[in-house]
């Protein structure tokens, strides 16, 4: 991976305190974090393996064979954690619930132990006035349910929905945002066709069946929520759409090359999960590989549920060109993938993808704010009225304490600065987005990477489980506490 290129802070020498960029009263500012890359405790209380258990577990899977099996601990160590979340001054705090915590075999009834630990993180939030938003899938199925057939299999959806329902029953009363799928793109390309993540397979045609039955999931779990849930709570999906630009824009090949991956990053998911129908032209591209016929003819009607807020999550744009005599490249979007020599693009085989201009992460990833404002802008157009939160955003450097023991992060601070200024300039720009979620709160597994790449605005020494937050925890506190950016430097 390229080392990060130094940032340098970004901040207007015209710009005073006072007139430092203010958010709308009542933004909330959050952190967010999973359940596979914290909590540990992988066999406690019934808990039995997701696929990532057995994905990094398997030899080769990721980076110094790390796994989740201690994470950072957080199972024992919640209650520290929220008191770290209080002292950040967060409003509110993103975590996903592992299905196999919480119903083992995917299947059955509930494990009131694997609830338990919910229920007491939960109430452990509200007592510190931090308002939960919890997400009901980051990627963790059941082992069983993947020996099943997995995502591709339709009865995936109807588990997931069943599951759903419990989950809103044990903790309807404490939660009031609701997140069914944390990018389902990711679980579908990423785990059933380049194979960088779990469960490891590489097959096209099952990628665009697991996408499809991702999108079913969704809505019969929003369905199953609204029948279980308060009026109050809000019911929202995380997606990471990506914002997809052409080589050249003045070339209609690369313009093609950009339609077909838009369709395959974005269309694929808030086709029908928005719109009611998967884009026309999706389904042409894709019929040397799949004729579709695993759509039911009721299924587009579940999806299309209303939904009462959209989950964005942001790190960096793609840029795409046509390449006829190149297979394409996978392209480093989010979340912790890599290099594959199988192609997460089902039908696009001959888009190349290039590094973004510009100053980079730890990740490689090039820092372009500009493209969060470009996704924002964007939905507000496919969703006119939706609220929108910015449910994932944030950089991995190279983080290491001094010799105080102090962890200093400036380049993560101008990240963080530079996006949220985009943030602002979309509200300005009529965007209604209602937060953001800082990824993450502390550093993690971060999933086929193991513990090389270091997220979180908390550093975590890994051999003593010590949490120190950072320089950009405290700079992030200030904007919680005072609803402005601080300077970057």
């Amino acid at each position: 991976m390229p080392k990060p290129i130094t940032q340098t802070p970004t901040t207007d020498p015209t710009l005073t305190p006072a007139a430092a960029p203010t958010f709308p009263p009542n933004f909330l500012w959050g952190a967010a974090t999973s359940a596979y890359q914290i909590e540990g405790a992988v066999r406690e209380d019934g808990r039995t393996p997701s696929i990532w258990d057995t994905f990094s577990h398997t030899p080769g899977r990721t980076a110094g064979g790390d796994t989740g099996d201690m994470a950072v601990d957080h199972y024992h160590r919640y209650r520290d954690d929220v008191a770290l979340m209080k002292d950040l001054d967060l409003g509110t705090y993103r975590f996903s619930v592992s299905w196999p915590r919480v119903q083992p075999t995917g299947r059955g009834p509930a494990v009131q132990r694997g609830l338990d630990f919910y229920r007491r993180l939960t109430d452990e939030l509200l007592a510190q006035g931090i308002k939960p938003a919890l997400t009901l899938y980051h990627w963790d199925l059941p082992q069983e349910l993947e020996d099943a057939g997995g995502w591709p299999a339709r009865d995936t959806a109807y588990r997931f929905a069943e599951y759903a329902g419990m989950v809103g029953e044990a903790l309807g009363d404490r939660v009031d945002l609701w997140i069914t799928l944390n990018e389902p793109w990711c679980s579908a390309f990423l785990g059933y066709g380049s194979g960088v993540h779990a469960p490891g397979r590489t097959e096209p045609a099952a990628t665009l069946r697991a996408a499809h039955h991702l999108n079913l999931a969704h809505g019969l779990a929003t369905q199953a929520l609204r029948q279980t849930l308060p009026s109050r709570a809000e019911v929202a999906v995380s997606l990471n759409s990506s914002t997809v630009r052409p080589l050249s824009p003045e070339s209609p090949a690369d313009n093609d090359a950009r339609r077909r991956i838009d369709n395959l990053a974005n269309g694929v998911f808030h086709g029908p999960m928005l719109h009611g129908e998967y884009p026309a032209d999706l389904i042409t591209d894709t019929a040397g590989i799949t004729d579709w016929s695993f759509v039911h003819a009721t299924d587009l009607a579940a999806i299309h549920q209303p939904l009462d807020a959209l989950g964005l999550n942001y790190y960096t744009p793609s840029l795409v060109s046509s390449a006829p005599s190149a297979p394409s490249a996978p392209t480093t979007r989010s979340d912790g993938h890599g290099a594959s020599d199988h192609s997460p693009w089902p039908g696009a085989d001959d888009v190349a993808f290039h590094q973004s201009p510009g100053e980079r992460t730890e990740m490689g990833w090039t820092i372009d704010p500009t493209g969060l404002h470009d996704l924002i802008m964007r939905y507000t157009r496919e969703a006119p009225g939706l609220p929108l939160y910015i449910t994932e955003n944030g950089a991995a450097y190279d983080d290491k304490p001094d010799p105080d023991g102090r962890v200093h992060d400036p380049e993560r601070i101008a990240y963080l600065h530079g996006h949220l200024s985009a943030v602002h300039r979309a509200i300005k720009d009529g965007a209604d987005v209602r937060g953001y979620y800082l990824w993450s709160l502390m550093d993690n597994f971060e999933w086929a990477y193991g513990y090389e790449k270091r997220f979180g605005a908390v550093y975590v020494d890994y051999a003593t489980q010590k949490r120190t937050p950072k320089s950009s925890a405290h700079w992030y506190a200030q904007a919680s506490r005072t609803n402005q950016l601080p300077p970057a430097n």
